[in-house]
Formats: C-alpha cells, sequence, structure tokens
C-alpha cells in the first residue's frame, strides 16, 4: 500500500508553512512562559495506519505521556495532538508557577499550551493559504500513559494519515512537547491541492 500521497513539492510547501506557523506558535508560547523556546525542523510523512504507534513511540520515547487532541476543519480537515512526555513536567509547572502535585492544574497547562500550538500553527497555516479555519475545545485524551497505547490504528478514520512532526523546547527548563497533525487520505488530497494553488500564486 502506497502511502505517499503529497508530491515532493507539495511536501516542500507544506513544510515551508509548518515553518512560519511553528515560529507563530512559539513566539505567541515564549511571551505567555517569559522563556526562550527553541523549535525543530517539521519533519512529514505519510503513515499506514497500523503502524502510527510504533511512529509515536519512535517520536517521543518508550515513556509514559499525557497529551491533548483538538480537531480543525478549513478547506480540509484533521485533528492535532499534542504530546507531553511526562518526565518533561515539571520543567511546565515550575515556569507557570503551579503546584505540580495538582491535577487540575496539570490539566490546565496542557491545554493552555496546546490549544497555543495548534491555533498558531494550523491557522498560520491556512491564513496563508487564504482559507478560514475553525477549531474544536481541547481534550485532554491521555493522562501518563504508554507511549505506544496513545493512538491505535481504529483511533485514525483512514488506512493512511499525514503525520506533521514539530516539537519545542524550552531553553532554560527541562521540558518539551510534540505536536503532531493527523489527517485522512481525502483531506491529505485536498491539502496538495491547497499547496498547489499557494506555489502557483506566488
Amino acid at each position: 500500500m502506497s502511502t505517499d500521497l503529497l508530491t515532493e513539492d507539495q511536501r516542500e510547501a507544506l513544510q515551508e508553512l509548518v515553518n512560519i506557523g511553528m515560529g507563530q506558535a512559539g513566539a505567541s508560547i515564549a511571551q505567555v512562559l517569559d522563556e526562550f523556546v527553541k523549535l525543530s525542523i517539521p519533519r512529514i510523512s505519510s503513515v499506514a495506519a497500523a503502524n502510527l504507534s510504533q511512529e509515536i513511540v519512535r517520536l517521543v520515547g518508550d515513556a509514559d505521556v499525557s497529551a491533548i487532541r483538538q480537531a480543525f476543519t478549513t478547506e480540509f480537515r484533521g485533528e492535532a495532538i499534542v504530546i507531553y512526555p511526562e518526565q518533561s513536567m515539571a520543567g511546565l509547572h515550575e515556569v507557570m508557577g503551579y503546584d505540580a502535585d495538582t491535577k487540575e492544574n496539570k490539566g490546565e497547562i496542557l491545554l493552555d499550551i496546546g490549544n497555543i500550538l495548534v491555533g498558531a500553527c494550523v491557522g498560520g497555516i491556512a491564513n496563508l493559504l487564504g482559507m478560514l479555519s475553525a477549531f474544536s475545545a481541547p481534550t485532554l485524551i491521555a493522562d501518563q500513559t504508554p507511549a505506544y497505547r496513545l493512538l491505535k490504528p481504529e483511533h485514525i478514520q483512514a488506512r493512511v494519515a499525514l503525520l506533521v512532526e514539530v516539537y519545542f523546547v524550552l531553553e532554560e527548563r527541562d521540558f518539551r512537547c510534540h505536536l503532531i497533525i493527523l489527517m485522512p487520505e481525502t483531506d491529505i488530497l485536498a491539502l496538495g491541492q491547497a499547496l498547489d494553488r499557494f506555489v502557483d500564486g506566488i
């Protein structure tokens, strides 16, 4: 089964747009946390749903994670998942001034940071493509869950999903999180058409 649903030109264009969106997200989070944020270079791949659990473990390691999930709709639809390795949570509690032992505070932090990341990244991409975007409220989908159990094939509404991986790190703290964007096949193809229009209009 082929999972290569974007052309090389489309993939390169999407990487540039994700770079811009993540730059906006990083600036927003740096302002909220008053900390310098380092961003990764985006990695974009099409992944068979059956292999998604292995991809998550490859990305974040084999430790426990917490995660939030947020759906979005533009001319294409999908969902963003922000994954927080548990070993880095103490650094975020420290910078936010929250009690690390209070579960309500932890959930609030995860939702707030995830909402900023997803809104800036996905919203920034949609804006550059000339599209309106809408988002569901973020929800907590995992709390101290083994990474391999985070996403199962039955959680993905297609045989292939687009995996857009980025992560950010607080330079002065032991904290990082990963943003993954998942889209089903028909919407990946719609995104590809939008990227073609964007490149042709440059």
